[in-house]
């Protein structure tokens, strides 16, 4: 089989088990383990100038393999083990969220309020994405990443170590075994309301940890924790910033007013719906 007749074949696999996006996903996956044998040279023109190459058994085996966790719903990143987030590659696992272009927005607006030697605490870390990013493309910038689960900040330091990131991890449950004051405090907690995580898409529901989706009875509880605590561990005039989902700009926003926190704001992501709610504590209660 060539490498064009596996990618088409491939391509007919996914669209027969209705997998969204079935023709890219199917390159997807055949340039990644091409890339494997191949080296990062891999693309699409290369894939075009070198289609009449015979596929062989191992790659062929591998290439069915990853069909097949895709036709079952296995998100393509978990396959893959690596998802980009700010032009950076992280490694990604079922025990971890994965990262989100949204989520960028986020990363851009600390990136207004940030200055070289500032220190960040990324509450709910997971992958690290938000934390490893703001310390690549913040100079000096120092970082204190937390996350209750034990294999989420296993793979956090992994990603910290391939992109050679300096952070410190800590276990526990939101500020349980944090210490020290920060400039700012960023968060992409769990916020999808109990009920509602039945009624998301196969990929999500079935392979992404519950414990990072879950925001219990209304979705904003981890919201109310971290608002109501973050006062004890910000500096005087540090900023406190949110993803939030699109329906709760309001209701976060409320939060972090009644909390003692001013120029709270909303911003847009790309397709013009909220995504994130940053505020300013001026003084210290």
């Amino acid at each position: 089989m060539t490498l064009w007749e596996a990618l088409k074949t491939g391509e007919k696999y996914l669209e027969e088990r209705e997998i969204p996006d079935a023709a890219l996903d199917a390159w997807y996956l055949l340039e990644d383990i091409l890339k494997k044998e191949h080296g990062e040279k891999v693309n699409r023109a290369w894939f075009l100038m070198n289609r009449q190459e015979e596929i062989g058994e191992r790659l062929h085996t591998a290439y069915t393999q990853g069909l097949e966790q895709r036709g079952t719903h296995v998100p393509l990143q978990y396959i893959t083990g690596e998802q980009e987030f700010m032009g950076i590659p992280f490694f990604v696992n079922n025990k971890v969220l994965i990262p989100r272009q949204d989520t960028e927005i986020l990363v851009e607006e600390v990136m207004k309020a940030a200055h070289p030697g500032m220190k960040l605490l990324d509450m709910c870390t997971g992958s690290g994405c938000i934390a490893i990013s703001l310390v690549k493309l913040v100079p000096g910038m120092k970082a204190v990443a937390s996350d209750l689960s034990g294999e989420a900040l296993e793979t956090a330091g992994e990603n910290a170590r391939r992109q050679e990131a300096e952070i410190t991890f800590v276990q526990g449950n939101l500020f349980e075994s944090v210490k020290g004051q920060f400039d700012i405090i960023v968060s992409n907690p769990p916020y999808i309301p109990s009920a509602e995580i039945e009624e998301l898409m196969e990929e999500v529901r079935l392979f992404e940890p519950r414990t990072a989706l879950d925001g219990r009875e209304d979705g904003l509880y981890f919201y109310r924790k971290i608002t109501e605590e973050s006062s004890g561990y910000l500096k005087e005039g540090g900023w406190l910033m949110f993803e939030i989902g699109c329906s709760q700009g309001e209701q976060v926003s409320e939060l972090m007013r009644n909390a003692g926190f001013s120029h709270v704001a909303v911003c847009k992501d790309l397709a013009g719906l909220d995504r994130v709610v940053k505020g300013r504590l001026e003084r210290k209660p």
